[in-house]
């Protein structure tokens, strides 16, 4: 009978936390502080010595909720990387994802084995579990501003983000596995790390390539009778594909990152919007999680020993180790100093280090829940440092690019089968030639028409008076054969449905 007042209590206890949190993002916003921040500082006050007194330490709990988290979030990235973006950056973003992660890991290690007095393992162990970056974390920063970054800037912190994430899991993992070993002293299987690191990579890249051209072919040739039965396909992918990989003792991880961008590739993709939209929410909804469950975990009156050690660790990351990684790993590259400065430094921490950080508690490592409180503070610092002046120091550097303004409606075409024409949007841009100029006097091939224009707050009709201005927001619909003299016209399109 007790049954369903317990499970009143949970579900609006957790109500409460999402509510509270997505709320104050509006907050965080404004004032320039990174979103993460407000999603921890909701945890601390929840938790067991703050005001909600929610007793939390289940870190079993944490670790397989993050789990699923991840999914979700490296699935949804995958979704949002298409591979014309991803290409044009592909080597750089890789090495930063490999040799990079390492670097800023062995760096950070370093610093905290000579000054901090920590054993190579466990330092090499701390490095780990803070070396992968969220691109998320900066985007959603410099959008509170208004501020939108370099093309290839944007793109190689986005790639990297997607990339980098499951070599940090695997590096934690190994290097946990060693520590274990070592105290049981069979240290010689640390000789198979960096082997069995490159084995599960290849693995995870190689299904993950194939899960998503099957998937492609499942998606756009199976016939659901219902649109919103495509998220729940696409979910469902996302999920066999990460723990039938790790079956097969592959990065399920990276098979998941790879599935989605493969899926993203798709140029007929049914109700892509759809589909985009609800994987978007179930990030948001991991990232929320997480971040609420690291102010649940931490315990204030833990944390103070940590302060020390943490800010010190924080400030190398950010300051050095971060820097000088990016710094190695472009170096090849064409980036002016200015650009790599700028990756160096806003490389945010997101929700990898909540998970990662669980997993040394978990296989019981002498000293674990030291090592969670000291990466409590170098997420939180480090979100903190740069993650408030990501949009000053963007235009500092003069890494911002030309943003165009969002249009206050958009036309969403949902469809599920492949269609011929395509409705795409193009910002009119003072400098193009259709700019000033009325639609009957607009050279449009045979298949093109224009359907709408958003103008400021109002929706024009297609009229071949009307006069396109600078600012506007507009809608041609164009068979394939039409499209390439439209985009002569018109630009690059805003949106590809």
């Amino acid at each position: 009978m007790n049954a369903p007042i317990a499970i009143a209590a949970i579900l609006a206890t957790v109500g409460i936390l999402l509510g509270g949190s997505v709320v104050l993002t509006r907050l965080t916003g404004r004032i320039g502080i990174p979103i993460a921040l407000g999603f921890i500082a909701v945890g601390l006050l929840a938790g067991s010595e703050g005001l909600g007194h929610i007793a939390f330490e289940n870190y079993s709990f944490a670790f397989r909720a993050g789990v699923v988290a991840l999914v979700l979030i490296l699935f949804d990235g995958g979704l949002n990387t298409p591979p014309s973006s991803l290409r044009p950056v592909a080597a750089p973003a890789l090495l930063l994802a490999t040799v990079g992660v390492i670097a800023t890991a062995g760096v950070l290690a370093a610093f905290a084995h000579l000054a901090g007095g920590l054993d190579w393992p466990i330092a090499l162990l701390i490095g780990a579990v803070v070396s992968s970056t969220d691109a998320a974390a900066v985007f959603a920063t410099l959008r509170g501003s208004g501020t939108s970054l370099k093309s290839r800037v944007g793109r190689l912190l986005e790639a990297e983000s997607g990339l980098n994430d499951p070599i940090a899991i695997l590096l934690t993992i190994s290097l946990t596995t060693f520590v274990l070993y070592r105290t049981i002293e069979n240290g010689g299987s640390v000789w198979t790390l960096p082997l069995t690191a490159t084995f599960e990579i290849v693995v995870g890249g190689g299904a993950g390539w194939l899960a998503g051209k099957g998937s492609t072919r499942l998606i756009t040739q199976v016939r659901l009778e219902s649109a919103g039965l495509y998220p729940v396909l696409t979910l469902a992918i996302a999920m066999t594909v990460f723990g039938v990989t790790t079956l097969l003792h592959g990065s399920g991880f990276m098979a998941v990152y790879v599935a989605g961008v493969v899926i993203a590739g798709a140029t007929q993709l049914p109700h892509r919007p759809a589909i985009l939209r609800v994987h978007d929410a179930f990030a948001w909804l991991a990232q929320i999680g997480m971040f609420l469950v690291l102010g649940l975990l931490a315990f204030p009156t833990r944390l103070a020993s940590a302060a020390l050690p943490g800010l010190g660790l924080a400030l190398v990351l950010t300051l050095v180790a971060r820097p000088a990684a990016v710094a190695l790993c472009l170096a090849p590259f064409r980036y002016s100093l200015r650009e790599t400065t700028f990756i160096g430094i806003v490389g945010l921490r997101g929700a990898v280090p909540v998970v990662l950080a669980t997993i040394p508690v978990m296989a019981g490592i002498p000293g674990a829940r030291r090592i969670f409180d000291v990466v409590f503070f170098i997420v939180v610092l480090n979100t903190l440092m740069p993650g408030t002046i990501v949009a000053w120091l963007a235009r500092k550097l003069g890494v911002v690019g030309a943003a165009t303004p969002e249009a206050a409606a958009t036309i969403v075409i949902e469809s599920s089968e492949p269609m011929q024409s395509s409705l795409r949007s193009y910002f009119v841009d003072r400098a193009l030639p259709v700019c000033g100029v009325p639609l009957s006097e607009v050279p449009f091939p045979d298949g093109a028409a224009v359907t709408m224009i958003v103008r400021g707050s109002e929706l024009l009709v297609a009229e071949g008076s009307t006069e396109l201005q600078p600012g506007d927001h507009v809608y041609v619909l164009a068979s394939p054969e039409a499209d390439p003299m439209v985009q002569l016209l018109f630009g690059r399109p805003e949106v590809l449905e």
